[in-house]
């Protein structure tokens, strides 16, 4: 009764996950020139640790590696990723000892497996976020030998490999570096042992202890989960940058290493296109529930996430929701509508001059925008005239569109859809942002005028 009761359980969660073919797929990404010294970064493998995932995932998007390779697995576990659990299966991070054909977790596990026995790769790091902090005498029950926070872990002090074989010595090391980064002395690093052939039976069954006994080095490393995401990433970064020193892997980094810098990169520079850029999606600042979002008749959705951690869920009540790693950041509702192949650039005034714009593209307006008549059938959303059923030729501002239209909660940016006259099929859109900054630069070119606020 207990299995049948578990069966169910999983069909019912599965029932109100509808990722596109394989977008719950772990994601493995190459970088670098690839050689026989190849690092391999696993994030995700336990979905409530985003400090790991974010990290993962950052080396994949923002970080190029001019020398050496890297291998990086941002999204092992990305269902509990998507629902912000430690694994909707189990723990995965239990099950590298002895794994169920039947258990849903089967073939992810059996592929990370896989990668890690690759020979070309030398050295495994699994980031996770860790509770409390780390400390090896108890002080109290936030610091203490049972917490798992700020922490480099190895399994044992030595494997005898031909490379990275010296575990603890590299540890220290990784923990040495970071430490003179600290964004407070309570995060201080320390090496954690667990010593795992001895009888931590809960550590035999981990990825880290199975790459070991694969013949390869293999960390873990843990930030503290009493830090907000972007300091847990910060110190995962660090770690990783000095695990790339130590394998001679160069790199370079397009944002500068800082707390502040980074919860910036993390929460306002991601975005996601749809459907070969016809739509490009900022969503730093986007509205919880997007109405009348263009979707194919056959109810595929297809999507270019700018992160590893990012996708695109259809909902059991038939809207789609994009997932940023834990959190949910909009909510779709579709209309249905025939997709064109075809991609052009469009001819627009905006503030007074000509520009051609292609079709996918945001861009700042001050005062007005003008769509040039054209092959296709303008519909700007929130914009009301009912003597239009086409809005190009009009002349539109911003207080001409209704606010609740805007794709963002700042009320600044609206779609302008295209339509084919012929057969109506959606052609993409064009963002304009309305832009204080440009209204005010095009205002101060106007003398005796002075700007309204907007």
């Amino acid at each position: 009764m207990l299995k049948l009761f578990r069966l169910l359980f999983i069909f019912i969660l599965l029932q109100n996950l509808h990722a596109n073919s394989s977008d719950l797929n772990f994601k493995l990404i190459k970088k670098g020139i690839q050689d026989d010294n190849t690092l391999l970064i696993v994030g995700g493998i336990q979905g409530d640790e985003p400090g790991g995932f974010m990290a993962a995932s950052l080396i994949a998007t923002h970080y190029e590696i001019t020398k050496g390779s890297v291998w990086i697995v941002p999204n092992l576990n990305f269902n509990s990723i998507i629902q912000r659990s430690r694994g909707p299966f189990g723990d995965m991070n239990r099950k590298f000892a002895y794994i169920s054909e039947e258990d849903p977790d089967y073939f992810d596990v059996k592929r990370i497996k896989e990668l890690i026995k690759k020979p070309e790769v030398k050295l495994i790091l699994n980031l996770h976020d860790g509770s409390g902090y780390f400390r090896k005498r108890y002080i109290d029950k936030n610091h203490s030998p049972y917490k798992w926070g700020q922490s480099s872990i190895i399994d044992q002090s030595s494997l005898n490999i031909p490379a990275y074989g010296n575990l603890e010595e590299i540890g220290k090391r990784i923990c040495k570096q970071v430490n003179t980064s600290l964004i407070r002395e309570e995060d201080i690093y320390h090496l954690h042992n667990t010593k795992t052939k001895l009888g931590d039976k809960e550590m035999e069954k981990t990825l880290t202890y199975y790459a070991i006994n694969n013949g390869k080095a293999a960390f873990g490393n843990e930030a503290s989960k009493e830090l907000p995401v972007h300091e847990r990433t910060y110190y995962h970064l660090l770690a990783l940058e000095e695990y790339m020193n130590i394998m001679g892997i160069e790199f370079k980094r397009k944002f500068n290493l800082e707390p502040i810098a980074l919860r910036n990169v993390i929460d306002n520079d991601i975005h996601i296109s749809f459907y070969n850029d016809k739509i490009k999606l900022p969503l730093s600042e986007v509205r919880s529930y997007i109405g009348y979002f263009p979707v194919k008749k056959d109810g595929t959705i297809d999507f270019k996430p700018s992160s590893p951690v990012m996708t695109v869920i259809k909902n059991s009540n038939s809207t789609y929701a994009i997932h940023y790693g834990n959190r949910r950041l909009s909510i779709l509702e579709p209309d249905y509508l025939e997709v064109s192949e075809k991609k052009e650039n469009i001819k627009f005034k905006i503030d007074g001059k000509d520009k051609n714009i292609e079709i996918g593209s945001l861009v700042d307006v001050g005062k007005s925008f003008y769509v040039f008549p054209n092959e296709y059938r303008v519909n700007v959303i929130g914009y009301v005239n009912k003597n239009f059923r086409n809005e190009s030729g009009l002349n539109i501002q911003k207080d001409d569109i209704i606010k609740r239209f805007s794709l963002d909660r700042k009320g600044r940016i609206y779609r302008v859809e295209f339509y084919n006259k012929i057969d109506n099929k959606f052609a993409g859109m064009v963002l304009v942002k309305f832009s204080k900054k440009f209204y005010e630069e095009l205002a101060s070119n106007e003398v005796g005028k002075t700007p309204p606020s907007l």
